[in-house]
């Protein structure tokens, strides 16, 4: 299916690993030029120059924390002097501990707060009304199904993720008449270098080894498998573009149908 995405720009959030790589590495195979931002300037710096060698397109790293509204702001004012405009949006960045509701600190839960849900606020806020300006843009919001799915190990991601899509709705209420689709994708398990921390977390906190973790995570979704970092991408570029164009307001889950309560068995 042609996304018919040439010659867009997109910002990716969290784009130097994991899913955020792999959805830079679409939308740029789809055409479009991207700009991709996380904390750390060499890991950015070589995802970059990657994609850019595999896809004939301009993959531009621009280091930032988006726990920092002054870097959210200086990151976005970077995209847009460097291409004029910015067409998508799709927002990466940001992980939460996972832990016993007795274990877990406050920071902790601040950690979850700060990056997964006011981190996605700070780039929706600096990058939608810029998108009204120029008539129009899209806005994936990779969130989780945490959010959708509650977990007890997994509490302070789960009310990040709900506020994330509490957020969503909003936006997108305020500004899809102005022209603006905003959406929210939210993955399971997911094969990447992430996950595999998540699961040796979950395995020290349930008193069991990884590879039982593991076997947790797969019987608790009914293909039996992990979902692949590709497959994620897909769906956000789907989203992200025109084709999807009646698609506005929506939370939808990439996870294999997984019912959570099985891992905690």
């Amino acid at each position: 299916m042609d996304l018919n995405m040439t010659g867009k720009i997109a910002l990716v959030t969290g784009g130097s690993k994991g899913i955020g790589r792999e959805v830079a590495r679409r939308l740029a195979n789809e055409g479009c030029d991207v700009v991709i931002t996380a904390r750390n300037a060499k890991d950015l710096d070589e995802t970059a120059a990657l994609l850019s060698n595999e896809t004939g397109r301009r993959v531009v790293g621009q280091a930032g924390d988006m726990s920092d509204s002054a870097d959210v702001e200086r990151c976005v004012k970077a995209a847009v002097d460097e291409f004029g405009r910015i067409d998508v949006l799709v927002t990466c960045a940001g992980s939460s501990p996972g832990g016993l509701l007795e274990e877990l600190t406050d920071d902790e839960w601040m950690q979850s707060l700060n990056l997964k849900f006011m981190g996605y606020v700070r780039t929706v806020r600096a990058v939608v009304p810029r998108m009204v300006e120029q008539g129009g843009g899209s806005v994936v919001m990779v969130v989780g199904n945490d959010g959708l799915k509650p977990s007890f190990w997994e509490m302070t991601a789960g009310a990040a993720n709900a506020a994330d899509l509490n957020f969503a709705s909003s936006v997108a209420d305020q500004y899809g008449p102005k022209g603006v689709r905003l959406n929210t994708v939210n993955p399971g398990p997911v094969d990447t270098e992430r996950w595999d921390g998540l699961e040796k977390a979950f395995a020290r906190d349930m008193g069991v080894d990884q590879a039982e973790a593991r076997r947790r995570a797969e019987v608790s979704i009914p293909f039996g498998r992990i979902t692949q970092p590709e497959e994620v991408a897909s769906l956000v570029a789907f989203l992200a573009s025109d084709v999807a164009a009646s698609v506005h307001g929506a939370h939808v889950p990439i996870d294999g149908a997984q019912r959570k309560a099985l891992m905690e068995r």
